[in-house]
């Protein structure tokens, strides 16, 4: 019966791994949903802007500043990482902007550009 001890205790730790993995899989499944709706809603929101790009940069949502909202709507990871802002000039006033990080390598400093913008977001 002793030998028996190992081979159930294994089995009982690779049916909790298994169901842990099921629950985790639905959990990335349902975020997956929400990223895409999110992102089919910016879509929807786009506009082009001309813009004249001062600054860009990799720091923290808290130093970069945006509105009080939007740092507290942030995720709380998002708020510790670095994301990509760039502050340009939108006709007459200087905003800071988030930026899609595959496009923020070939935004030109100094340079008038045409972007998509939705809300304070660059695509």
């Amino acid at each position: 019966m002793s030998a028996y001890i190992p081979l159930i205790i294994t089995a009982v730790i690779i049916i909790a791994l298994l169901v842990g993995l099921y629950f985790l899989s639905r959990y990335a499944k349902k975020l997956q949903d929400k990223q895409a709706a999110a992102s089919e809603q910016m879509r929807e929101m786009e506009q082009a802007v001309s813009m004249l790009i001062i600054d860009k940069k990799m720091m923290k949502i808290t130093e970069a500043g945006f509105p009080q909202i939007v740092v507290d709507q942030a995720p709380k990871l998002s708020r510790l990482s670095k994301v990509p802002v760039v502050k340009a000039k939108v006709g007459p006033k200087v905003m800071s902007l988030m930026c899609d990080p595959k496009v923020f390598n070939t935004i030109p400093v100094k340079k008038e550009v045409k972007a998509m913008v939705s809300g304070i977001y660059i695509t």
